[in-house]
């Protein structure tokens, strides 16, 4: 492909309005545009693509892939604006599909009539039913809607019901939920979410918000997280003192010393299979000991849900490795 440059253009129009003085000149400056160095090519700031070594424009109309409008503050860009909402994965159709407001309402906020009310909710039933085509979508969009109430109920961030929903998502395209309930495999997706994402939520606190029991959760997490090959570190029991401490209105004292505990006995190799709620509990139990802010051992046991028998014994084993005498 050879394009003539700008003055090879020039030329052609002196010699339409008749300048023969320059019939005879050729242009040197006839390059194949095909076969340019790319690091040669440079585009201005008026959005133009030049050759750098001969100045050749090679793109001369850009389109501006920007808005028409244009605003000055934050107000009016958000008043004009007109993208919608992003795709997410908690929704089974990832919110591209519209949905009917459950408002009975016209476009000027005015009550519709009786018969109007009528006609839009068969509307909504059936924009509902047509939402999801198959058996799979409905079983997804049940799953996804189980994990959002679970993770409202335990009020975790919404990039954990995102990766949740990933999770269940996976484990819906092997063919994992065969054999299982849908509800224990959400609630499985959710746990691991929240393991993921470094959110403490131990088993007993999901299975509260879920329908299903906790043995079950248990044994469905083990195998998708193997099926999937999920990595998943051991919890750290210092991810859990905040959350305990602030619930037992303990100050920062006492959790800096609980932190303090669970480090030091945890390089002893006291933490190797002790559950990481019942460690982080006894070392709550011990700080608030030594520094005089005294809790129950059923008052931390009720905050962590343990029994006040593991909190005895891992505080029995934490205070004999940090060499204190009670």
């Amino acid at each position: 492909m050879k394009r003539p440059t700008r003055q090879r253009e020039r030329e052609n129009d002196r010699t339409r309005w008749g300048d023969e003085s320059q019939d005879d000149e050729k242009s040197e400056d006839e390059v194949d545009l095909d076969n340019l160095d790319p690091e040669e090519v440079v585009r201005t700031a008026d959005g133009e693509l030049i050759h750098e070594e001969t100045g050749i424009i090679i793109e001369e109309e850009r389109i501006d892939p920007g808005p028409e409008w244009r605003a000055f503050n934050h107000s009016e860009r958000q008043s004009k604006s007109r993208v919608g909402a992003p795709t997410t994965q908690t929704m089974h159709d990832k919110g591209l599909t519209t949905t009917i407001d459950w408002k009975d309402k016209d476009a000027y906020g005015r009550s519709i009539s009786s018969k109007k009310r009528s006609q839009m909710h068969r509307l909504r039933k059936w924009q509902e039913r047509i939402r999801t085509k198959d058996a799979g979508e409905r079983n997804l969009q049940f799953a996804l809607s189980e994990i959002d109430r679970m993770a409202s109920a335990l009020g975790v961030p919404r990039s954990v019901r995102e990766v949740a929903s990933v999770i269940y998502r996976r484990a819906l395209n092997e063919d994992l939920i065969r054999g299982r309930s849908i509800e224990g495999v959400a609630t499985s997706a959710l746990y691991a979410a929240c393991r993921k994402e470094g959110i403490p939520r131990s088993l007993e606190e999901i299975s509260e918000v879920s329908r299903v029991e906790r043995k079950e959760i248990g044994r469905t997490y083990r195998y998708i997280s193997q099926e999937l090959g999920l990595e998943m570190r051991p919890v750290d029991p210092k991810k859990y003192v905040p959350r305990f401490s602030s619930e037992l209105d303990l100050s920062k004292e006492v959790q800096s010393k609980a932190n303090e505990i669970i480090e030091t006995t945890a390089e002893q190799g006291l933490l190797s299979g002790k559950s990481p709620t019942g460690f982080a509990a006894a070392a709550i139990y011990a700080a608030s000991l030594l520094c005089n802010e005294k809790k129950t051992q059923r008052e931390v046991a009720d905050v962590a849900q343990v029994t006040e028998v593991t909190i005895r014994n891992r505080y029995q084993e934490q205070i004999e490795a940090m060499g204190i005498h009670t």
